[in-house]
């Protein structure tokens, strides 16, 4: 195999995988394939995916963070939680293959995409200026809406051990439920995530790393360019709204089941 061509292809790979992840999750979706084709090491991939794609999700966070998109009194508990759960994730990684959750992912993404489907597009809030904006109905869950605080734990605890153990899907899981629990428009959701997602990143990077599984040759240029992705997906849903997250998730949920049926069947 030619030398270069590792330096060739995933960067480019991984902006594509930052400008995705950004907008619907899912970028690993392209990365960790990308990096197999290169490394027979599944838990070196593994590592190198998360040694890079940590800069992506950093990037897309401080874009959202910038434009008054993250809910700040949920983002330090689904930090924290995130970041603890990630840790837990990757000591199973070490020890159990798995191969084992494959099956639920599948079933998973599937209820994730029939989600998406039949959810109900918001209304603008005023189609007039000077227009009295209606009242919209809270969505999500009231007990979600009343403890905010344990239940972004809650999530981040759970979505950031799945990381750290497997990881397909953590993005568009984690917008699926801040839709579904907090009630968040999609873009909002988008945002929200990337809390979570930036810190299971940031937990695995540092026990792959310790454990000797990140090529730093590959992940650093494949991280440089996971942020110039990021910076620009994260401007694309906040310019697109609800139409280019909405429309993104869908794609990415598609993608990620027919790849997961794909393996099962090998």
């Amino acid at each position: 195999m030619n030398s270069t061509l590792p330096y060739l292809i995933l960067p480019v790979v991984a902006f594509i995988a930052g400008f995705v992840d950004a907008i619907a999750g899912g970028g690993g979706l392209l990365t960790l394939p990308a990096l197999l084709n290169f490394t027979p090491d599944v838990r070196l991939a593994l590592g190198t995916n998360k040694g890079q794609s940590v800069f992506g999700s950093f990037a897309s966070l401080v874009s959202f963070a910038r434009a008054g998109r993250v809910h700040k009194q949920r983002a330090v508990p689904a930090f924290i939680a995130a970041l603890l759960g990630s840790l837990a994730g990757v000591k199973l990684v070490l020890a159990i293959p798995p191969t084992a959750l494959r099956p639920i992912v599948l079933a998973l993404l599937v209820g994730v995409a029939v989600f998406f489907l039949i959810r109900k597009k918001r209304p603008p809030k005023s189609a007039v200026i000077g227009e009295p904006i209606a009242e919209e109905p809270p969505g999500g869950i009231a007990a979600a809406r009343s403890h905010p605080i344990v239940f972004a734990a809650l999530i981040g605890a759970l979505l950031g051990t799945y990381d750290g153990f497997f990881g397909p899907g953590t993005g568009t899981f984690l917008i699926a439920l801040h839709t579904a629990i907090f009630g968040d428009d999609l873009t909002d959701a988008s945002a929200n995530a990337k809390v979570s997602n930036f810190a299971s990143n940031l937990g695995s990077v540092c026990l792959f790393a310790i454990e000797g599984k990140i090529d730093f040759r590959w992940a650093l240029p494949m991280a440089l360019f996971q942020m110039l992705g990021g910076i620009a997906g994260a401007r694309a849903a906040i310019k697109g709204g609800e139409r280019v997250v909405r429309t993104g998730v869908l794609l990415v949920t598609v993608a990620l089941v027919v790849r997961l049926a794909w393996q099962m069947l090998q």
